[in-house]
C-alpha cells in the first residue's frame, strides 16, 4: 500500500486542515447536515441530462418517499400523458451516502447526473428517512420500497423492469447491499446488479483499515462510531444482516456485484471482506480497488485533478453494460 494518498487528494486534505474543518463526530446532527449541504453546493452549471423529475413513492409508514428521476438524452421525450416512450432503457436505483444521518437528493445530484450520462440508464435517486429521527430499519425499508416502486412503475418511467440495478456510496452502498438481500429473501423484485462503492458492511470491527486510517483521511473511525450510534436503536440490531450485510450467513443467490474500495479509507477492509464473501458464496464480483484514494473520492467528479473518480465511474458503467 502507498505511504500517502495521491497528490491531488493530499492537496484536498491539506486544505481541509488549513480551514480547520471539524470532523463529523464533533458536530451536532443539524450542524453536520449543514456542513454536507455546503460541501456539495456548487456554483457550476449542473451536468445536462435528458430530463429530471422530482416524484414520490409510497413509504412503508404511509408517508411519501421522494425520488428524483434522471433520464438520459437518448430516446424520445415523454408523451402528453407524462410517460416516457422509450421503454427499454435499463435503470439504476441509487442511494446516497452520509452515514445514515446526512445527505439528500441535492448532495448526490452531481453523481446521479454523471451516472445517468455515463451508463445511459434512468437513475432513480431515493431520499430515504435518516437516523437518529428514524433509526434502523427505516432506511433499508424505504430503499426497498423505492426499488419496488421503480419496477412497478416501469412503464411510467420508461424503463425495462427486468433490468433494474441498485447502488450507492458508503451508507448508500450498505443500503444497496441490504436491498439486494431483501429482494432475494422476499422473492423480488429481481435486481440486475448491485453497485457498492466503499460500502459500510458491518459495525466497527477490528479491521486493520480502521486502525491504519483512523484519522487524517476525511472519514475517521470516531465518525463511523458516531454514525453507527445514531443508526442503531438496539444493540441486537448490529447482528441483523439488513443493517450490516457482512452478518449474513449466506450470500448466494444475490445479483452480480461491483465493489469499489479505497486504500486510505477506514471502510476499506470491510468492503474487501464483503467482496470476498460474495465470491466465496458464488456471486460474480468485479472488485475495483484504488489504493491511493480516500473515502468519498467517487463523488469528487467536479474536481478535474481527481481523475480516478471518473475512472471508477467508468468501470462501474462498464460493469452495468456488460
Amino acid at each position: 500500500m502507498p505511504d500517502e494518498p495521491a497528490p491531488e487528494v493530499r492537496a484536498i486534505l491539506d486544505e481541509m486542515h488549513r480551514e480547520r474543518v471539524l470532523p463529523f463526530h464533533a458536530l451536532s446532527v443539524p450542524g453536520a447536515r449543514r456542513y454536507i449541504e455546503e460541501l456539495f453546493t456548487s456554483e457550476a452549471d449542473p451536468r445536462p441530462v435528458g430530463r429530471v423529475r422530482d416524484l414520490s413513492a409510497p413509504r412503508p409508514d404511509g408517508g411519501e418517499l421522494p425520488v428524483r428521476v434522471y433520464e438520459p438524452e437518448n430516446g424520445d421525450d415523454a408523451g402528453g400523458d407524462g410517460r416516457a416512450r422509450d421503454g427499454d432503457r435499463p435503470a439504476l436505483v441509487w442511494f446516497h451516502g452520509g452515514g445514515f444521518v446526512l445527505g439528500n437528493l441535492d448532495s448526490v445530484d452531481p453523481a446521479c447526473r454523471a451516472l445517468c450520462t455515463e451508463t445511459g440508464r434512468v437513475v432513480a435517486s431515493v431520499n430515504y428517512r435518516h437516523a437518529p429521527e428514524h433509526p434502523f430499519p427505516a432506511a433499508p425499508e424505504d430503499c426497498y420500497a423505492g426499488l419496488r416502486w421503480v419496477v412497478e412503475h416501469a412503464e411510467r418511467l420508461g424503463v425495462d423492469p427486468d433490468r433494474v440495478a441498485v447502488g450507492g456510496t458508503s451508507a448508500g452502498g450498505n443500503l444497496a447491499a441490504a436491498v439486494a438481500l431483501l429482494a432475494r429473501d422476499r422473492d423480488g423484485p429481481e435486481v440486475e446488479r448491485q453497485v457498492l462503492v466503499y460500502p459500510v458492511t458491518n459495525r466497527v470491527r477490528e479491521f486493520e483499515s480502521y486502525e491504519e486510517n483512523a484519522e487524517g483521511y476525511f472519514l475517521t473511525r470516531a465518525d463511523m462510531e458516531w454514525f453507527h450510534d445514531h443508526y442503531l436503536e438496539r444493540p441486537v440490531d448490529a447482528r441483523n444482516p439488513y443493517a450490516y450485510p457482512l452478518e449474513a450467513r449466506y450470500l448466494g443467490g444475490l445479483p452480480p456485484a461491483s465493489v469499489v474500495t479505497a486504500g486510505f479509507d477506514p471502510l476499506c477492509d470491510e468492503g474487501v471482506a464483503y467482496a470476498e464473501r460474495l465470491a466465496d458464496d458464488g456471486v460474480e464480483v468485479a472488485h475495483h480497488h484504488y489504493p491511493e484514494m480516500i473515502h468519498g473520492f467517487f463523488s469528487m467528479l467536479a474536481d478535474p485533478e481527481v481523475e480516478r473518480a471518473w475512472d471508477a465511474l467508468g468501470r462501474v458503467a462498464a460493469d452495468l453494460s456488460g
